[in-house]
């Protein structure tokens, strides 16, 4: 698929039929891209997590990206310390490759940064991707850092970029 997400972009918890979508992303290297791959992991996690807290806690969570009946992938956020008794969210999204490259992704982080500023009571959201998948973060305007050598896929050494949103500067 090429060109812009025609439909709207939604965000909606998971639900048991979406945990075969989530289960690609561990047992399948193209639907999680070359970005991401980091080799066999355990594919009952997502399950396991969905019937202990609906894959909503109060450490992080994930939701599903939806155009219209179709499951595109999620957005997820985890809980980062700032200080002994403050935290931000990290975010990040993931998306099936029919799901990349139409606008998608940048409409889901902009939903998620604007709910978690909704209904949670943190000032700060970040979000990191390789400094190589710049792209992957319009909805985030620009980086703020680059952490080099932060990461390795297949014995090579990589940079991590992260940009960071004040909820007083979300993008519309």
């Amino acid at each position: 698929m090429t060109g812009m997400c025609d439909e709207p972009v939604m965000l909606c918890p998971v639900l048991e039929h979406d945990l075969v979508v989530l289960e690609q992303f561990l047992t399948d290297p193209e639907a999680i891209g070359p970005f991401q791959w980091q080799g066999w992991s355990d594919p009952g996690r997502w399950r396991r997590r969905w019937a202990e807290d609906g894959l909503l806690g109060e450490d992080g969570g994930q939701l599903m990206v939806v155009t219209g009946a179709d499951r595109l992938g999620f957005v997820a956020w985890r809980k980062v310390m700032t200080s002994r008794i403050s935290y931000c969210w990290n975010i990040g999204i993931q998306l099936l490759p029919e799901g990349r490259g139409r606008g998608a992704g940048t409409q889901a982080q902009r939903l998620l940064v604007r709910y978690l500023f909704a209904h949670t009571q943190v000032f700060r959201i970040e979000a990191s991707t390789e400094s190589a998948v710049r792209t992957v973060m319009p909805g985030l305007v620009s980086l703020d850092g680059v952490a080099l050598g932060h990461l390795c896929r297949s014995g090579v050494r990589g940079s991590l970029g992260w940009r960071d949103e004040w909820s007083q500067s979300v993008p519309e």
